[in-house]
């Protein structure tokens, strides 16, 4: 066990140079460069900065209530967690793994509300549209289990 922390310890000094305040010795004091500005990001493209939530979901009051009253569409496809997809993509969907088109289906989410989406093929992770999150009262940092229901 304390071969363990040999290297543990060594990388945890080695580390220390990273440490705010702290600058790391170059090998070459000629190549040391100072950087004058932090890194850049660049905002998504179509989308201003500081815009809210509610510049950004273009989908009606009314398509939202429309697709609640829709209720579910067809059998259980299966059980997903999803994240928040693009916002700069609007409308009502989902993108899953468990379909290989795009099709009509529902969503069921934890608090029981059921919600009329578009199913998209993906991989990996399932996504959701910010309109879905905003007429489901998901949080948008929420990561809910959702029921993916297909026609």
């Amino acid at each position: 066990m304390r071969l363990y922390l040999v290297p543990v310890l060594l990388l945890s000094l080695a580390a220390c140079s990273a440490l705010p305040g702290r600058k790391a010795a170059p090998a070459d004091p000629g190549l040391a460069t100072e950087f004058a500005s932090p890194v850049q990001t660049q905002p998504l493209a179509g989308l201003g900065s500081g815009q809210s939530v509610a510049a950004l979901d273009t989908t009606s009051a009314a398509e939202k209530q429309a697709a609640l009253a829709a209720g579910a569409s067809g059998g259980a496809l299966g059980t997903q967690v999803v994240a928040l997809g693009s916002p700069a993509d609007a409308g009502l969907w989902v993108q899953t793994s468990l379909v290989s088109k795009v099709q009509k289906g529902s969503v069921r989410a934890p608090n029981g509300k059921v919600l009329a989406v578009e199913l998209r093929p993906g991989s990996g992770a399932a996504l959701m549209s910010l309109s879905a999150y905003q007429a489901l009262g998901i949080s948008l940092t929420d990561l809910p289990q959702m029921t993916i229901l297909g026609s």
